[in-house]
C-alpha cells in the first residue's frame, strides 16, 4: 500500500507544513554497500542501480507490487556511477577504478550482455555523459567522463579510443553537464569551481570558470530551454547560471541545513527539486521573479550606528567605544554591528527559504511568501533521479535504500 509522509505536530508556521506531498510507492532494499545512483527504467516498472557492493541490480515491479531484482551483476570493483539508454538499452557502468563497462539490456530486463570496457582513467568515475557528434558528415558516439583523478576525458564510444587530450583539473573532478547544441561541458571539482568547456573533433578549449561555491560540487544540472545552469555542492547552496541569456546573472537559493548532493530540473514547469544530506527534498518555484544576493558592502564602522568594527582602533579610541564584530544584512548587503542586525528574517525573492540575518530596517520591508515547499524524504540522500512521464522521483539514502516517490501533486 502506499504510504504518505507524514511529519509530527507542527506549528502553521512549520516549513513542512503543506498540504501537498509526495507519496512514498515503493522501497528497494538489499543492497550490501552504500547505493550510488538509481533510475527508472522508462516505460517499464522497473528500476537501475549500482552500488559500492560492487553490483548492477535491474529491479522489477512483481505482481506483489514489491521490486525484486531481474539482473545482479558484479563488477571487479565498486560501482558508482552509470548513464542509460533507454532507446538502444545501452547501459554505461562508471566504476571506481576507472573503468566504463558497457552493457546491452535484453527486451525483458533478465539478462545484460558485456559489449566492453574503456580504461577511461585511474580513479574513481565521478560522471558519464553519452552524445552523438555529426563529425564531416559522420555521427559519432562519444562518452564524456570525469574522474578523482582530476580529468575530464572523452572516448570514443565504439573502439574505447581517447579523443583529444585531457582537461586536468586542480582539484578532483566531482560532477559533471553537457548541452550538446553548443558542445560545452561544465566540470565541477573539490574546490568548488567550475569549468566551462567548448569540446571539438580535435581537442577542447577552456571557455571560463564560474566561482561562487565555497565547497565541493556535489550536482550540476542543465536546462536547454534556458540555458541556465544549476549547481549544488557541499556549501548547502544552489546557484542558478545564467549561461546562454546574455545577462550574467547567478541566483542563490538557501533551503538546506546540510551538503546538497542532488538536483532534477522540471522544464515544464519551470521547477527545481534538490535533496541533500539533511534528508529535505526541495521544491523550488523558478517562475517567480528572483534577485541576486547584493555584495557585501567593507566599511571600518557601522553603517547605521557609525559603531566602530574590531579592527578601526583608531575609531574605537575616538569614540571611547568598545569594538564590535562586522555583520552583514542579507537583504541590502550593509555592513553592521550585531545590535543593527539582530532580526532574523527569509527573504523568498533573494533564495533564503530558512531565516537568516537583516538590518532592522530590512526586516519590515520583506515579502515573506515562500517559494519552495520542503518534504521531509526520511533518509538522508545521495542521489534523485526524476522520471517526468510518470512523475516520479527516486531517492537514494546513505541507509542503502532506494526509495521511488509519486510527485505529480507537486508538479
Amino acid at each position: 500500500m502506499a504510504a504518505q509522509i507524514k511529519p509530527g505536530p507542527s506549528s502553521s508556521n512549520d516549513k513542512f507544513n503543506s498540504s501537498r506531498k509526495p507519496v512514498l510507492l515503493a522501497k528497494l532494499e538489499g543492497c550490501s554497500d552504500n547505493v550510488n545512483k538509481a533510475i527508472i527504467i522508462p516505460e517499464t516498472d522497473g528500476v537501475i542501480s549500482v552500488s559500492s557492493d560492487r553490483s548492477v541490480r535491474v529491479w522489477l515491479k512483481r505482481d506483489s507490487g514489491q521490486y525484486w531484482p531481474s539482473i545482479c551483476n558484479y563488477l571487479p570493483s565498486p560501482a558508482v556511477d552509470l548513464f542509460y539508454r533507454p532507446i538502444s538499452r545501452q547501459l554505461f557502468v562508471g566504476q571506481e577504478n576507472g573503468t566504463i563497462s558497457e552493457f546491452i539490456l535484453e527486451e525483458d530486463f533478465n539478462r545484460m550482455e558485456p559489449v566492453g570496457d574503456i580504461l577511461a582513467h585511474y580513479g574513481r568515475i565521478t560522471g558519464m555523459i553519452w552524445t552523438e557528434v555529426a563529425i564531416d558528415g559522420t555521427v559519432e558516439q562519444w562518452i564524456l567522463s570525469t574522474s578523482r583523478d582530476k580529468r575530464f576525458q572523452y572516448h570514443n564510444a565504439k573502439n574505447g579510443n581517447p579523443i583529444g587530450p585531457p582537461f586536468v583539473c586542480a582539484a578532483w573532478c566531482t560532477s559533471l553537464e553537457y548541452d550538446a547544441e553548443s558542445a560545452h561541458a561544465f566540470v565541477g571539482d573539490y574546490s568548488g569551481n567550475i569549468t566551462m568547456l567548448n569540446i571539438k573533433a580535435d581537442g577542447l578549449q577552456v571557455v571560463t570558470t564560474l566561482t561562487g561555491h565555497t565547497a565541493c560540487i556535489e550536482m550540476l544540472t542543465w536546462d536547454s530551454s534556458t540555458r541556465r545552469l544549476f549547481s549544488a555542492g557541499h556549501d548547502r547552496l544552489i546557484i542558478i547560471w545564467d549561461i546562454g541569456g546574455g545577462h550574467g546573472t547567478a541566483y542563490e537559493l538557501h533551503g538546506h541545513t546540510n551538503r546538497v548532493t542532488s538536483l532534477a530540473f522540471v522544464s515544464s514547469k519551470n521547477q527545481l527539486i534538490s535533496a541533500g544530506e539533511d534528508s529535505v527534498m526541495v521544491f523550488w518555484d523558478l517562475n517567480a521573479e528572483r534577485k541576486e544576493t547584493p555584495t557585501w558592502a567593507e566599511s571600518d564602522n557601522c553603517e547605521s550606528c557609525s559603531r566602530p568594527f574590531l579592527w578601526n582602533i583608531t575609531g574605537i579610541f575616538e569614540r571611547k567605544q568598545f569594538g564590535s564584530r562586522q555583520h552583514h544584512c542579507r537583504s541590502c548587503g550593509r555592513a553592521l554591528c550585531d545590535k543593527c542586525s539582530q532580526e532574523q528574517s527569509t527573504i523568498p525573492s533573494m533564495g533564503f527559504e530558512l531565516p537568516v540575518r537583516v538590518c532592522k530596517f530590512c526586516s519590515s520591508n520583506i515579502d515573506h511568501t515562500p517559494l519552495a515547499t520542503f518534504h521531509d524524504t526520511k533518509h538522508s540522500v545521495m542521489s534523485i533521479t526524476m522520471d517526468l512521464q510518470r512523475k516520479c522521483v527516486v531517492t537514494v539514502g546513505q541507509d542503502r535504500v532506494i526509495k521511488i516517490w509519486d510527485v505529480s501533486t507537486l508538479l
